[in-house]
């Protein structure tokens, strides 16, 4: 076993633990970016001024009136900023743009005593706009030509012998939605200046220290004059991983520009008119099976709608296509990628970030081409799972490809599959007017950036003379339980009881050029980070406690807060030893540093092992339609996940569960409407608020949920045996979808392959039953009608057959 994953003697990793800040957080005493601001004295608030078009120059911009307006300070502009005016990472995001580039674009900053003068002061500006034209839906941009940013192309073997030697071939598009984070907190930052013109900004990030950069560069200052401190966040899902650091900004530069603090604060129509969303994507595929329903070969193009910037597009595009492949060998594979460019908000980081969309790709494709297979879609899926010695499209190999199945395996056991697979065609052969199904899909995902240079992390660890520890590590708490996985960590290391080990709020003068919380990579690189911090002060307290009772350092251990020596029964207690160790001048602060080692990435060939490791799951799902409206129920869900050796158990089943009502909102429910009309209000978005967006709710989880980690799997090279448990849990819910796919074909005739529009809402579960009722694709004719898909568009759903394929190959 490695040395990172091996566990000591007694460890407080694998315990369950409540999250560190339960209490706070069921009490209401937990404090967020925003609560700091009546701790703040003689705060200004900030406003933005919003313009209600899609595309348009700025011809006028009069700021006047707003000054008029009582308690007004302040308009911020363009013209004030003394470094870069841009919020991104690419440069293509200008903090005051003089170009509106989406409805809702914020082009100023008004700054008021109260924050009623500030909105009054931003009603009052005049802004002059010469309209110009705008690209508003996914289609629109992909016929106008409209992209930025990398095309990528992933290669692998030889596609069209590939297909030549299929003995089946099958066409199709997908179009599907994208998704609203509507993490409880929205976008925060409270900024001050100090007596030494230091610039010390609260934010609500994901990403400190980019938002440290960002901040810095706008105010064309150096990284070490500014100090962003996250001491929690209501949520972030990827959606404050890039997009919080221009609101910071602004906040820096009213601070810096007037001398108070600055507290800006988005509604939440303004958090969701004004931030990015999960990319929604297109795709048109070409797949090959065997004679056996292996999969041959694949050609797919997936356009994801980037919006009118960057942002983060590129790599969750290059994520999606690493993902295309889910569990699935794939010999021969040609997948394109690329962004097109709207006029809508930058899409950016969401949970997966990006290997959702690849996978539904794929989990689409078996799911539409099973019937027309004459293949249960269960064992269609089987045939096609990862063996050993088996590589990806990209050339990563798959290391412990028998985990799939053994996750696979395990659902199918726990859920009594069989059984209730015939009491459902029991249930259905009674019942024409309310049909049940049970799917099962399973998930592979990379763990890390894809960006080798992000894959590390740093901490610092402090232990005082009283024997008291406190940890900073430049990992950020968004509800996840990073916190409380770091405390194990460090308790576990040192050899100390939990209590004795308190956590510091993350901050960029604690611990620096730290990563962002994403990629589900926080456990990983801070959880290492701790432990070798740890490991530090372990070494120089086992020298200390040696002299003490008389032994070789070597033959010490530190359990339980108390260090014995093997074959002695003298002991020395923690604080006793602390205090010892300081008499003795012995360091007590040590900084860890992780980096993950086996990684290589080269983005132009589109090559490397980007990858430490697969986290592996599956889900069974159970669902309940009605013929005569599609509405539906989830009857039951079983899930087996594999997070290696859990760090903390009750934290990654709560993680499990609440990563698949996540995925199945964005699969099932959640419908994003922009106005794609000509009319005034083109590229508003329609669905701005939780009355007209369906999120999951308590209605819609499963009546029975079991969750089950998996055991046994530790994973080496991972600190103390563990993997991580953020993103993989969500596409667990394509077991839903594809649920939700067969009972719909279950109205029909045998063998009927059923478009399904994403999001599945019942509207859109409705038309697939339509569809299935007058024969969906069938075996016999190799087209499915078009299906009205959840955007309102008709969704072109062709799935042929090989021989007419094959005719235009």
């Amino acid at each position: 076993m490695s040395h990172l994953s091996e566990r000591p003697e007694k460890p407080v990793v694998g315990l369950p633990m409540p999250h560190e800040s339960a209490n706070l957080h069921v009490t209401g005493t937990a404090l967020y970016t925003d609560d700091l601001v009546h701790r703040t004295k003689d705060v200004l608030h900030a406003y933005p001024v919003q313009v209600m078009k899609a595309h348009g120059r700025i011809t006028a911009l009069r700021t006047g009136p707003a000054l008029a307006v009582p308690g007004v300070v302040r308009v911020l502009t363009g013209a004030d900023v003394p470094g870069v005016n841009d919020a991104g990472m690419k440069h293509d995001e200008p903090l005051f743009p003089d170009e509106v580039m989406f409805y809702g674009h914020a082009v100023a900053w008004v700054l008021g005593e109260t924050r009623e003068a500030a909105r009054l002061g931003a009603a009052a500006i005049e802004v002059e706009l010469d309209e110009l034209p705008s690209v508003i839906t996914l289609p629109d941009a992909i016929a106008a030509g409209s992209f930025h940013g990398a095309r990528p192309v992933m290669l692998t073997g030889d596609v069209d012998a590939g297909f030549a030697d299929s003995a089946q071939v099958f066409t199709g598009e997908l179009q599907f939605s994208d998704q609203e984070h509507f993490y409880l907190e929205t976008h925060a930052a409270l900024a001050y200046v100090d007596e030494a013109e230091q610039v010390f900004v609260q934010s609500s990030t994901q990403h400190p220290s980019e938002t440290q950069e960002i901040v810095a560069h706008v105010l064309g200052l150096h990284s070490h004059e500014v100090t962003v401190q996250c001491l929690r966040m209501g949520g972030g899902f990827g959606g404050k991983e890039m997009q919080p650091h221009g609101f910071a900004a602004v906040a820096a530069l009213g601070a810096k520009l007037t001398g108070r603090p600055v507290r800006l604060r988005l509604n939440r129509t303004q958090d969701l008119t004004m931030s990015g969303k999960r990319h929604g994507f297109h795709a048109t595929w070409k797949i090959g099976f065997d004679a056996d329903g292996r999969i041959q070969a694949l050609d797919a193009t997936l356009t994801a709608d980037g919006g009118w910037s960057l942002d983060l597009s590129e790599p969750v595009v290059a994520r999606a296509l690493c993902h295309i492949d889910n569990t699935y060998w794939i010999p021969h594979a040609r997948i394109a990628g690329r962004i097109a460019k709207t006029n809508k908000v930058s899409n950016t980081a969401f949970r997966g970030f990006g290997g959702p969309q690849g996978m539904l790709v794929i989990e689409d494709i078996m799911g539409r081409c099973a019937p027309l297979l004459g293949l249960d879609p269960m064992e269609l899926r089987e045939r096609n799972f990862y063996r050993q010695g088996q590589y990806t499209p990209y050339g990563q190999p798959v290391a412990h490809p028998e985990r799939i199945s053994a996750v696979w395996q395990q659902v199918k056991d726990n859920a009594g599959i069989a059984d209730r697979k015939r009491e459902i065609a029991a249930f259905n052969a009674a019942h024409p007017h309310t049909k049940r199904a049970l799917a099962i899909t399973g998930l592979k995902f990379g763990i890390s950036f894809n960006l080798t240079a992000f894959n590390q992390g740093g901490a610092l660890v402090l232990i005082y003379k009283d024997g008291s520890v406190l940890i900073n590590h430049g990992g950020t708490e968004m509800g996840q339980g990073l916190h409380t996985k770091m405390l194990q960590v460090a308790a576990t290391t040192l050899g100390i009881p939990l209590h004795k080990v308190r956590l510091a709020p993350t901050r960029t003068d604690k611990v620096p050029n730290t990563s962002a919380t994403a990629a589900s990579a926080g456990a990983d690189l801070n959880g290492a980070a701790v432990k070798n911090a740890c490991e530090q002060l372990r070494e120089r307290l086992l020298q200390v406690a040696a002299g003490r009772l008389g032994s070789h350092a070597s033959d010490v251990r530190i359990v339980e807060g108390v260090a014995r020596s093997l074959g002695s029964d003298k002991e020395l207690a923690w604080d006793d030893l602390v205090r010892t160790a300081y008499l003795q001048r012995v360091q007590l602060s040590a900084a860890g540093f992780y980096r993950t080692e086996g990684l290589h990435w080269d983005a132009k060939s589109f090559r490397g092992s980007p990858f430490k490791y697969f986290a592996h799951g599956a889900a069974a799902a159970e669902v309940e339609v009605d013929g005569f409206t599609g509405a539906y129920r989830i009857r039951r869900v079983d899930i087996v996940h594999d997070v290696g050796d859990s760090l903390s158990p009750m934290i990654d089943i709560g993680q499990v569960e609440g990563g698949f009502v996540q995925g199945a909102g964005w699969l099932t429910l959640e419908d994003l409407r922009w106005d794609a009309g000509d009319g005034p209000h083109r590229g508003r978005l329609l669905t701005q608020a939780a009355s007209t967006y369906k999120l999951p709710s308590f209605s819609e989880m499963p009546e029975e949920f079991n969750v089950t980690l998996l055991e046994n799997a530790t994973e080496e090279g991972a600190v103390y045996g563990s993997k991580a448990v953020g993103e993989p849990p969500l596409m667990l819910a394509f077991s839903v979808r594809e649920a939700l796919r067969q009972a719909a074909a279950a109205f029909g005739p045998g063998e009927v392959s059923v478009e399904l529009a994403s999001p599945a809402t019942p509207e859109a579960v409705y038309w697939a039953i339509q569809a299935a009722r007058q024969g969906g694709a069938s075996r016999k004719n190799g087209h499915a009608p078009g299906a009205l898909a959840a955007n309102g568009h008709t969704a072109e759903a062709k799935v042929r057959t090989d021989a007419e394929a094959l005719s235009d190959a």
